[in-house]
C-alpha cells in the first residue's frame, strides 16, 4: 500500500493549461527520435510536474515497463553510458559491460533537470544517443551496442544561466514557458491541487478514462507514423519557413519535417497538411531562429521636431542615435561646438566649480541619472588584446596544494612507493589496474585516472557608460572590444559576466553564465550617459568575484576594465586580486584621463587603444 501510494503521481491530464507544452511531450513520447524536448521557464511552471506525468501514459513494449530515469547534475560519463562490471572482471576474470542510466531509461523517459547546468561533454553525448537511439560505448577495454529510444526532457531556468547555442539547437522541440496565470487559473491549479494531496488514488481515478485515451491515441499515432508521407508542396513549405527563420544549417528542415510527420500520424491522417506544419513550427523555430538585419529599437521616444530642426541637420555620425537634447537659451551656446563637446564640457564644468557636492566625490562628470545616448558597435573594429598573466595569488594556491599533499604522510604513494603525479586524482582506474596486475588481488600496482587539465575561465566584464564615452565615439570602440572578449569566450567555451557602469549606476548587463554566440544587438541598446561611478564598479566587482568564485569554485576569473579613464577616484584601496586588463579606449595623442596611473593603482595589466 506504502509502495502504490508513492507511485502515485499527478496525472497528465489533470495538469491545468500549456498546451503547447503538452503537444511538444506527446510529440516526442510517439516519436522519441525527434531528439528530446527543452522546456525553458521560470520556477512554477509546471515543468516537473508535467515531465513526470508523461511517464505515465507510455505503452509497455518490448515486455519492459517505460521508466522515469532521472539524470543528476552530477553524474558522471560512466553513469551515463555504462562501464566495465568489475565484480564480473574479478570473479570471473572476463570483461564484461555493465550499463548506465542510457539503458535503463530506454523505451521511457530521461529527465534532466537544469540542463544548462550538465556539463557540455555529457549533454552532447545524450542528445547524440537521443537523435540516432542506439548507445554506443567504446572505453575501458569495452566495446557495446545496446538500444536506447526514450523520451528526452531537459529543463532549464535562464535566470541560472543558458544553455550553449549548439546544444540548444540539437534538441528536437524547445518550448518557453512563463509563470504568468490569471486569477481563475491560479485558483483552478489550487483546487485541484488539494484535491490530489486530500486523496491521491480518487483524484487519479477521476481522470483514469482521460489516461487511457491518452494512452490509446500514442500506441495508435506510433503504428502510423511509418506510413505517413509528406508532399512536395509541404516540403517547400518547411523549407520557406526555416529559410525565412534564418536558422543555421538544415537541422531545422529536418526536425520540422519529422515533427509535422509525428503531428499528422498523433491526428491519425496519413499525409502531412499545412496544419500540421502550422502547429509544430514554433516548437522547432523557437530556439533556432535568427533575427538578423532586424530594425533596431528607437533609442528614445518619438518626439516632434522643432520649427528650427532642417532636413541637412540630421545625425550623419554614421554609429549612433542620439535624443531631443533639452533646449537651452542660444546665447549660452559656444559657437562652432558640437553637441558631444557641449555635454562633455558641461561635466566638466559640473566638477570644476567648487560649489558642486559631486565633486567631493572625485568623480569626473557626475550629474543627477537621466536618460541615455546610444552608439552602435562598430564591427569592424578587430584588436588583438594581450593575454592576462596567471595571478600570483593563484601560484600560491598551488604551492599550499602542493605542500600539503606532500605532508600528509606520502598519502599519494603507490603500493611501490612510488610517488603519485600531481595530475593523477584520487579515483581508481580500475581496469588499466587489474591489467597491469594480471588478474592479481590485491592489486600489485593501483592506477589512477587522470586529473581533467581543461581549464575553465570566466571574463568579469566592467564597461565604462559614462557621459564621456560619448566623444569620438569611443562608447562604441568599447563595445567592440566587450564584441571581442566575448567572442574569444564563446570559441572557447568560456563563461562571462558584463557588468555597466555609468549615470552614477551599476548595471548587469550579461549575468554570469557561457557567453553568448552573439551580442551585438544587446550592446546597441546600452546608453550612454552621466558620471563614471569608479569606486562604486570596483566594489560591485569585488563582490561578485567573491560570489563567483563560490559558485564556480574551479573556474579561472579574469577582469577587463574598459574605460576612458575620466575620473578623479583615488582606487588603491580597491584591488580585485585577480588577473585585470584596463584597456584605456580614451581616442587621442595626448590622453586627458588616467587610464594608465588607474591600472598601476589596481596592479593591472595596461592597454591603450591606439590613436
Amino acid at each position: 500500500m506504502n509502495q502504490e501510494q508513492q507511485e502515485v503521481i499527478f496525472p497528465f491530464s489533470a495538469v491545468q493549461g500549456q498546451p503547447l507544452f503538452k503537444l511538444a511531450l506527446l510529440l516526442a513520447t510517439v516519436n522519441p527520435l525527434i531528439g528530446g524536448v527543452l522546456i525553458s521557464g521560470p520556477r512554477g511552471s509546471a515543468k516537473s510536474t508535467l515531465a513526470r506525468a508523461v511517464a505515465e501514459l507510455l505503452p509497455v513494449t518490448e515486455n519492459i515497463t517505460p521508466e522515469f530515469v532521472t539524470l543528476p547534475l552530477g553524474a558522471s560519463e560512466e553513469m551515463l553510458i555504462g562501464t566495465l562490471d568489475l565484480d564480473h572482471v574479478l570473479k570471473d576474470k572476463k570483461i564484461k559491460f555493465s550499463p548506465g542510466l542510457l539503458k535503463k531509461a530506454h523505451t521511457g523517459v530521461l529527465y534532466v533537470d537544469e540542463v544548462n547546468l550538465l556539463p557540455d561533454h555529457l549533454v552532447d553525448q545524450l542528445l547524440d544517443v537521443a537523435s540516432s537511439g542506439v548507445n554506443l560505448v567504446e572505453r575501458d577495454g569495452v566495446s557495446h551496442r545496446h538500444d536506447a529510444r526514450f523520451t528526452l526532457i531537459g529543463t532549464m531556468n535562464p535566470d541560472e544561466g543558458e544553455l550553449r547555442p549548439q546544444l540548444k539547437d540539437r534538441f528536437g522541440l524547445m518550448v518557453e514557458l512563463n509563470n504568468i496565470y490569471s486569477i481563475e487559473e491560479r485558483i483552478s491549479i489550487v483546487k485541484a491541487r488539494q484535491s490530489f494531496e486530500k486523496d491521491k488514488v480518487a483524484f487519479c481515478d477521476n481522470y483514469q478514462a482521460k489516461q487511457i485515451l491518452l494512452q490509446q491515441q500514442i500506441s495508435d499515432a506510433q503504428e502510423l507514423l511509418p506510413s505517413v508521407n509528406c508532399d512536395d508542396a509541404c516540403l517547400i513549405e518547411i523549407a520557406t519557413r526555416c529559410q525565412q527563420a534564418n536558422v543555421d544549417g538544415l537541422r531545422a528542415d529536418i526536425m520540422m519535417h519529422r515533427a509535422s510527420l509525428t503531428h499528422a500520424a498523433w491526428c491519425g491522417r496519413k499525409a502531412v497538411t499545412f496544419e500540421d506544419i502550422e502547429q509544430v513550427a514554433p516548437l522547432v523555430l523557437v530556439h533556432r531562429q535568427q533575427h538578423l538585419g532586424s530594425t533596431p529599437p528607437p533609442s528614445s521616444p518619438p518626439q516632434s521636431p522643432s520649427p528650427s530642426d532642417k532636413p541637412s541637420e540630421k545625425n550623419n555620425s554614421g554609429g549612433f542615435s542620439r535624443p531631443q537634447a533639452p533646449q537651452k537659451n542660444d546665447s549660452q551656446t559656444p559657437l562652432g561646438s558640437k553637441p558631444e563637446q557641449q555635454n562633455i564640457e558641461q561635466d566638466r564644468q559640473s566638477t570644476d566649480d567648487p560649489s558642486n557636492e559631486t565633486d567631493n566625490v572625485g568623480e569626473w562628470g557626475a550629474m543627477p541619472p537621466q536618460a541615455g545616448e546610444k552608439q552602435k558597435t562598430d564591427e569592424a573594429v578587430k584588436l588583438e588584446l594581450p593575454s592576462l598573466q596567471p595571478h600570483s595569488l593563484k601560484e600560491a594556491l598551488n604551492s599550499t596544494l602542493l605542500t600539503e599533499a606532500f605532508n600528509k604522510n606520502k598519502q599519494g604513494n603507490t603500493s611501490k612507493g612510488e610517488k603519485k603525479s600531481t595530475l593523477v586524482s584520487n579515483k581508481p582506474d580500475w581496469f588499466n589496474t587489474l591489467t597491469k596486475s594480471l588478474g592479481q588481488w590485491p592489486p600489485a600496482q593501483f592506477s589512477f585516472k587522470k586529473v581533467n587539465t581543461g581549464e575553465h575561465k570566466l571574463h568579469l566584464i566592467l564597461l565604462d557608460t559614462s557621459a564621456s564615452t560619448l566623444s569620438d565615439s569611443l562608447s562604441a570602440i568599447a563595445k567592440s572590444v566587450v564584441m571581442n572578449i566575448t567572442d574569444n569566450a564563446y570559441i572557447n567555451r568560456d563563461k562571462i559576466s558584463l557588468l555597466g557602469f555609468g549615470n552614477n549606476n551599476v548595471d548587469t548587463i550579461i549575468k554570469a553564465g557561457r557567453a553568448p554566440k552573439k551580442v551585438t544587438s544587446l550592446l546597441d541598446d546600452i546608453s550612454a550617459l552621466g558620471g563614471t561611478p569608479l569606486r562604486l564598479i570596483l566594489e560591485k566587482a569585488g563582490q561578485s568575484i567573491k560570489q563567483l568564485s563560490q559558485q564556480y569554485p574551479g573556474v579561472s576569473l579574469f577582469c577587463y576594465l574598459i574605460t576612458d579613464g575620466r575620473s578623479r577616484a583615488d582606487i588603491d584601496d580597491l584591488k580585485l586580486n585577480i588577473p585585470t586588463l584596463l584597456i584605456d579606449i580614451e581616442y587621442a595623442p595626448i590622453k586627458r584621463g588616467r587610464g594608465q596611473v588607474l591600472a598601476n593603482q589596481l596592479d593591472a595589466q595596461y592597454f591603450a587603444i591606439s590613436s
